[in-house]
C-alpha cells in the first residue's frame, strides 16, 4: 500500500464492523488518522525484577521463577486458585477467581515461567491476580517489542471486543504493508539543527519502541512536527494578510481624540494601557490591515482603549463599529461610550435585536450617510442590511462567542469602493496562557493589558463552608446597613437544568427567610424566565431599589453595578476557575472594598481543592488561566468550536511549552528567509503545507 489516504478497511484484518466501529468512536476514516492514534502509555517489559525487589510503589512487573505448589481455596462464592511463585531471592503467589479448573490443569510445576502483572501487596507479602504467564523457552524463542503500547480506546470498543491486542495486530499489519515508507516531511537542515530523528524512526518507535530512548526521540520528533506546522500555518496567513491586505491609513491624531485624552478622560491612563494604544496607533498608521488581539482582565480598562481606537477612526474621517455577545453586555458598552463621546458632539446608537423596526430604519439611513460615527450592538450588526458609508475599525468584545463565519461578515462591512476591510480589533477579558495563545492566535498580533487602573481595591476572597452560613449572613447584613448590595449566584448546568432550578429556588426561599421584607428586597433572575421580567429584575437591582440578587450565571457578562460589593457564589466548587474569575470581576468596580465568597459543601474533589486555593490565593487573571490549563486541557478552556487548532495528537500545550517556542522560532525564521517557501530546500515544508491546507480547509484571514 503506498496511500495513506486509503479508507482503514483496506488493512488486513480490518472488518467493516471493526472499520465502523472506529469512525463512529474515535474519528478514525484513513489509515493515515490509524497511524496517528498514538499510544498514551507503554507496558515496559525491559526489565526482570527480583522477588526481594519488588516494592509497593511498582504498578506493573515482570519476574522469572517457578511454580512450587497449586491449592484451590473456597470463599463465599465458588473457589480461587492460589499458586506459590518462587525465584532465588524469595516467595510470592499467583491468583487466580475464573477459569480455575482450565487454569489449574494447565500450570506446569517446578518449570520455569516469566511472569507479568500488576503487583498487589498485603502484610509485606506480594501477589499478582490473572497474571500473563508465559514459558521460559517460549519466551526466549520470539522477537520481543521491549515496550507494548497502550492505545486510546472508549467503553463501546471494549465492549465490541476491540481490544489492545486487536489495535497493535491491526497496527502491526499496517506497518508490514507499508513496508516501513513514510514520507519525511521536514527538511535535512531542520532535522540536523533541531537533533531530530527521521519520520520513518519516529513512527516505528512511538508505536514499536526498541528502548526508552528512542521513545523519547520519536515523541520530541512528532510533537515538534506537529507544533511547527501549526505555526507555520498561522505565521504564513499573518504574513499573507499582511503583504495582501491593506488597511485605512489612519495618519491624524485629530481634534477628537486630542479633546477627549486632555479634557475627557475619566482617569489617567495606565503604563499597559498606554503601551496598548501605542501598538494599535502604529498598527492603522502603517497601511497594513489591523488584526489585533487585545487582553485584559475584568476591569483593567479595555473600553477606554477601544474608544481611543474608535476616535482615531473618526479623526481620519471613517466610522466606528462595537459588537458585544449578549444584549445586557451591549447596553453596558453603548451607556458607557454615550456618556464619554456626546460631550465631544459625536453621534452614537445601539443596534440589538429589541430595537424596534421604525428606529432601526433612522439608523441605517444615519450609517449610509455616514452621519452615524459610532455603533454598538448585538449580532443584529451583521445583518445584510446593516451598511456603512465608511467603516474604518471593527471591535469585538468577548470574541470567544463568535464563531469565524459570524467575525467574517464584519470584514465585508467595510469600504467596498475601495475594498478595504475595517481594522479589527478582538477583544477578551478571559486571560489566555501564552502558550494557547501562540496555538489559537498566532496570527493575530497580542496586546495585553496586564495592570489594574489605579485605586482599584483587590477583590477580598475568602472559602466557607454551608456550616458557616449563619455568620456569612450576618456579614452580609452588615454590608447592605452600610449601604451596599450583594450578588447570589448558583450553578447552572445544562444536564441538569430541573436540579440547579430547584437549588436555585430552595436558594431564594431561604434568603427570603433571612432577609424578611419590607427591610430587605430581593431581584432574582435566572434562565427559565422571559427576557423583559429577566431585564426588569436587573434594572430593579442595578438603580439600588433591590439590596440581593440571586441569580444563576447570566450575570457573568456584562452587570455593571459599582455599589454591589459582595458575590456569594453557591457550590462554587461546581465552576470553572475561569467562570470563577469572571464572577468575581462583577464586584470591584466602585472605590468601596470588595468582597468574594465561595460557599461549598465538606466534600470536594482535589480538583476542585485547587481550583478554590487558587482564587483565594490570587486575583491575577493569566496565573488563573496558566492553572485552568493544567487542570482542563487546551480543548475544553476554550470551548468545543475554539478547539479546532488545539485538538492535537501528540503534543501537549501545557507540558511542551519549550517545543512549541522552539518550533514558533523555527517558523518564523523558515519564513522571514522565504515567504513563499519557494526556495529549493523547503520544497518539503511547501508540500506538506499544502496538504494540511487542502485537509484542514482552514479559514484564510480571519482569525
Amino acid at each position: 500500500m503506498n496511500n495513506l489516504q486509503h479508507p482503514v478497511s483496506y488493512i488486513t484484518g480490518m472488518t467493516t464492523n471493526r472499520a465502523s466501529l472506529l469512525l463512529q468512536e474515535l474519528g478514525v476514516r484513513t489509515c493515515n488518522d490509524f497511524l496517528h492514534l498514538f499510544p498514551f502509555r507503554y507496558i515496559d517489559k525491559t526489565t526482570f525484577y527480583k522477588i526481594n525487589q519488588l516494592q509497593n510503589s511498582q504498578a506493573e512487573v515482570q519476574v522469572i521463577g517457578k511454580i512450587t505448589q497449586i491449592k484451590t481455596v473456597k470463599q463465599q462464592r465458588g473457589s480461587r486458585l492460589v499458586a506459590t511463585f518462587i525465584d532465588e531471592t524469595g516467595t510470592m503467589e499467583l491468583v487466580w477467581f475464573k477459569g480455575v479448573k482450565w487454569i489449574k490443569d494447565s500450570l506446569k510445576i517446578n518449570t520455569p515461567y516469566v511472569v507479568y502483572g500488576k503487583l498487589n501487596s498485603y502484610n509485606n507479602s506480594f501477589s499478582i491476580a490473572h497474571p500473563e504467564m508465559e514459558l521460559l523457552t517460549a519466551h526466549q524463542k520470539k522477537i520481543h517489542s521491549s515496550m507494548q503500547p497502550v492505545y486510546p480506546s472508549t467503553e463501546t470498543l471494549t465492549n465490541k471486543g476491540f481490544s489492545n491486542k486487536v489495535y497493535r495486530t491491526l497496527m502491526q499489519n499496517l506497518f508490514v504493508q507499508i513496508n516501513g515508507r513514510f514520507e519525511e516531511t521536514l527538511p535535512n537542515s531542520l532535522l540536523q539543527s533541531e537533533q531530530l530523528i527521521s519520520k520513518r524512526e519516529a513512527m516505528l518507535n512511538i508505536h514499536f519502541p526498541k528502548s526508552q530512548e528512542l521513545l523519547a526521540k520519536a515523541h520530541t520528533r512528532l510533537k515538534f512536527e506537529e507544533l511547527f506546522f501549526i505555526q507555520l500555518q498561522l505565521l504564513r496567513k499573518k504574513l499573507i494578510r499582511q503583504s495582501k491586505f491593506k488597511g485605512f491609513v489612519f495618519e491624524n491624531v485629530g481634534t477628537h481624540f486630542n479633546n477627549f485624552y486632555k479634557e475627557h478622560l475619566p482617569f489617567d491612563l495606565t503604563n499597559a494601557q498606554k503601551r496598548v494604544l501605542k501598538e494599535i496607533r502604529k498598527d492603522v498608521a502603517s497601511g497594513v490591515h489591523m488584526n489585533r488581539l487585545l487582553q485584559g482582565d475584568v476591569g483593567s480598562g479595555k473600553t477606554i482603549v477601544a474608544l481611543l481606537s474608535m476616535l482615531l477612526a473618526i479623526d481620519n474621517g471613517f466610522q466606528a463599529a462595537l459588537i458585544a455577545p449578549t444584549e445586557i453586555l451591549a447596553t453596558q458598552h453603548y451607556n458607557a461610550l454615550a456618556e464619554m463621546v456626546t460631550p465631544l458632539g459625536l453621534s452614537i446608537s445601539l443596534l440589538t435585536g429589541s430595537v424596534k423596526a421604525k428606529q432601526r430604519r433612522i439608523i441605517h439611513q444615519q450609517l449610509e450617510e455616514g452621519s452615524l460615527h459610532i455603533l454598538v450592538g448585538t449580532h443584529a450588526l451583521l445583518e445584510d442590511k446593516v451598511q456603512f458609508q465608511n467603516l474604518g475599525i471593527a471591535i469585538i468584545d468577548e470574541q470567544h462567542r463568535f464563531g469565524v463565519a459570524q467575525r467574517s461578515k464584519m470584514w465585508q462591512k467595510g469600504n467596498v469602493a475601495l475594498k478595504l476591510p475595517p481594522h479589527i480589533l478582538v477583544m477578551t477579558a478571559t486571560p489566555i496562557p501564552r502558550t494557547l495563545a501562540m496555538s489559537l492566535y498566532g496570527d493575530l498580533d497580542i496586546s495585553v493589558i496586564d495592570e489594574l487602573p489605579p485605586g482599584r481595591k483587590e477583590v477580598k476572597t475568602v472559602h466557607r463552608y454551608d456550616s458557616n452560613r449563619l455568620a456569612v449572613f450576618k456579614f452580609l447584613k452588615d454590608e447592605i446597613a452600610k449601604g451596599r448590595q450583594v450578588y447570589v449566584v448558583y450553578p447552572l448546568i445544562q444536564e441538569s437544568a430541573a436540579m440547579d432550578y430547584k437549588d436555585l429556588m430552595d436558594g431564594y426561599e431561604s434568603i427570603s427567610r433571612d432577609f424578611p421584607q419590607p427591610q430587605y428586597q430581593i431581584s432574582i433572575v435566572h434562565g427559565k424566565m422571559k427576557p423583559e421580567d429577566k431585564e426588569y429584575e436587573m434594572q430593579r437591582f442595578v438603580k439600588g431599589e433591590t439590596h440581593i440578587m440571586v441569580a444563576t450565571t447570566v450575570i457573568e457578562v456584562g452587570v455593571n453595578v459599582p455599589n454591589a460589593s459582595v458575590m456569594v457564589v453557591e457550590s462554587s466548587e461546581r465552576f470553572g476557575l475561569s467562570q470563577l474569575h469572571q464572577l468575581r470581576g462583577r464586584v470591584g468596580r466602585g472605590a468601596d472594598q470588595s468582597f468574594c465568597i465561595l460557599m461549598t459543601d465538606f466534600k470536594l474533589s482535589d480538583d476542585a481543592k485547587i481550583r478554590l486555593k487558587t482564587m483565594v490565593d490570587t486575583s491575577d487573571g493569566f496565573q488563573i488561566a496558566e492553572v485552568d490549563l493544567k487542570l482542563r486541557g487546551p480543548g475544553n478552556l476554550m470551548g468545543t468550536q475554539q478547539s479546532g487548532v488545539v485538538n492535537l495528537k501528540i503534543a501537549d500545550l501545557v507540558k511542551d511549552t519549550a517545543i512549541l517556542t522552539k518550533a514558533r522560532n523555527m517558523a518564523m525564521a523558515i519564513l522571514q528567509d522565504d515567504a513563499d517557501l519557494s526556495k529549493p530546500e523547503n520544497s518539503l515544508l511547501k508540500k506538506t503545507y499544502t496538504e494540511l491546507q487542502k485537509r484542514q480547509g482552514l479559514w484564510a484571514n480571519i482569525s
